[in-house]
């Protein structure tokens, strides 16, 4: 008879995290449910009561790191010693990926963007892309709408799904859901905000530290398996951002493999702020650029999946050689 090969550390947390996946798949195909919608508005309250626009900039800052110290530490403690009471631990696994892990249903919206633009239905492009959006929509252009959409769906799946699994792989749930939190609470007080300028940057700093990596290994593996016969090209151009702490990389590669222009100026609560702009020679975004992003976007999840099946079968195999 043939003994299997027991399933274990690194293999078991790839089998976890493609279980949850399936699951959060087929729950968002009837509903999508924000599980951090509460975690979000208490950011919001707590925000509105310590962070006081009359303080100095450094106290702003101070109180804001106060905030995510006296927020994430004590949840992060209680989440850890809960799970000492839990009778199955990859249940409570689970259950702490499926709530840090980001939405399924941007690729869905993005096409619905895509068609209503197509259609002159610029309304609905709005109304179907602001939820995912920070900035302004009101006066987005189709070419505005279409740039901004293909920008959610490379910035969300990097930073909701593929960091996420990444810290999941790497330290396990509660360095998932620790993560995610502190993303939240980054979304909450972003500094794109007039209001959240000081307040939000330990948040932001924090977060740009740990998806710095991460961003990287996704800006590489897109270039390398997408950028075809421009490989040296895309690699001499993209070299200047590679150390930059900020998502400048990402949008910039992915620029390069659509050959369009991302980046540039856009508007946060009736302000303009003047953002980097890449990749000058390259065209303006079209509706079909779209759903160009999407497929790119699912291309390089697939090989993902495969390269990380790859590495847990050959830890698998490992004792055997």
């Amino acid at each position: 008879m043939t003994n299997f090969p027991e399933i274990t550390g690194f293999s078991f947390s790839v089998l976890l995290l493609f279980s949850v996946l399936l699951v959060k798949f087929i729950v968002t195909r009837f509903s999508d449910p924000q599980p951090l919608a509460y975690f979000r508005f208490y950011c919001q309250r707590l925000a509105d009561k310590v962070n006081k626009s009359g303080n100095s900039q450094q106290q702003q800052a101070i109180a804001g790191l106060v905030a995510i110290v006296v927020t994430l530490l004590p949840l992060l403690v209680i989440l850890w010693l809960f799970e000492a009471f839990i009778e199955v631990p990859w249940l409570w696994q689970g259950l702490l990926l499926y709530l840090a892990l980001g939405s399924l249903n941007l690729g869905e919206s993005s096409l619905i963007v895509a068609k209503a633009l197509s259609g002159q239905q610029k309304y609905l492009a709005r109304e179907t892309l602001a939820p995912w959006l920070l900035r302004d929509t009101e006066q987005l252009s189709p070419m505005g709408l279409s740039k901004s959409c293909i920008e959610a769906q490379l910035l969300h799946h990097c930073a909701l799904l593929f960091t996420v699994s990444f810290y999941f792989l790497l330290g396990g749930a509660l360095a998932a859901i620790g993560y995610r939190l502190l993303l939240e609470m980054h979304f909450s007080w972003n500094i794109k905000r007039q209001q959240f300028l000081y307040f939000g940057r330990p948040a932001n700093h924090l977060i740009k530290i740990l998806q710095w990596l991460p961003v990287r290994l996704f800006a590489c593996l897109l270039i390398l398996f997408t950028s075809g016969t421009n490989l040296v090209l895309f690699t001499r151009l993209l070299k200047p951002y590679f150390f930059r702490l900020n998502n400048d990389l990402l949008i910039y590669s992915f620029a390069l493999t659509l050959g369009i222009k991302l980046g540039g100026v856009a508007s946060y609560d009736q302000q303009k702020l003047r953002r980097t702009a890449f990749n000058d020679p390259g065209r303006q975004p079209e509706p079909a650029d779209i759903i160009h992003a999407g497929k790119r976007i699912k291309q390089l999840s697939y090989i993902c999946s495969l390269l990380v099946v790859f590495m847990a079968l050959l830890l698998l195999a490992m004792p055997k050689i």
